[in-house]
């Protein structure tokens, strides 16, 4: 698995690709992702409604207490739920679907009042032609949660506060491995927020 640098990868390949977990080709997910291209002039408009129909139509598990667990995104589809992983798989797919270039992304983020303990938490990146790679966060906005689509100024979910915390930078083109045993090995909403994936960081964040 490939990972690539928000400041320096050019869109590719690697970034339409249909695969076991963003599988775009899956019918319902080219139709919903046609459905929603209708009649918009350009790749922003394209993104922006995808990004809006994840963000806002499609139910975050733990915040809903939904069952069942999913991660491919035709599953985040079908069930209409997901948590920020699988909502990014979706998104993801939607714009492959729409020959606009998508990647993940991944914050580390305190799980609860800006202290320990961590877990990471799911996002996207999106090629845009007027701005290159633009960062977006279809969590599902909540109280003190505010995502919105405004290139070229990310407004994401969640703020870096906390010293061990991260923003890591890099858009990878697949999920990462203890993301999808996270959302693959436990059944329930409430199993996963049990065992949250995490990358440990040893070192805080130097911030200028």
């Amino acid at each position: 698995m490939r990972l690539f640098d928000l400041k320096t990868i050019h869109a590719s390949e690697h970034y339409l690709a249909n695969s076991e977990y963003i599988d775009w080709q899956h019918p319902l997910v080219t139709a919903k992702a046609l459905e929603l291209a209708e009649h918009c002039p350009n790749d922003e408009a394209v993104a922006k409604r995808c990004f809006e129909f994840v963000r806002d139509c499609i139910k975050h598990s733990w915040d809903y207490r939904l069952n069942p667990v999913t991660c491919k995104a035709s599953d985040v589809l079908i069930h209409n739920t997901g948590y920020c992983y699988a909502k990014s798989h979706l998104l993801a797919a939607l714009l492959r679907a729409n020959a606009i270039p998508a990647g993940l992304c991944y914050q580390r983020l305190t799980i609860a009042d800006d202290a320990p303990p961590y877990c990471l938490h799911g996002l996207n990146a999106v090629y845009l032609k007027q701005y290159g790679w633009y960062r977006m966060d279809a969590r599902g906005n909540k109280a003190g949660v505010n995502a919105e689509f405004c290139p070229p100024l990310e407004k994401l979910a969640f703020p870096i506060a906390d010293p061990l915390e991260r923003d890591f930078p890099e858009i990878w083109a697949e999920p990462l491995p203890i993301v999808v045993t996270a959302l693959t090995q436990y059944k329930t909403v409430e199993d996963v927020i049990e065992n949250l994936p995490d990358i440990e960081v040893t070192h805080p964040a130097i911030h200028q």
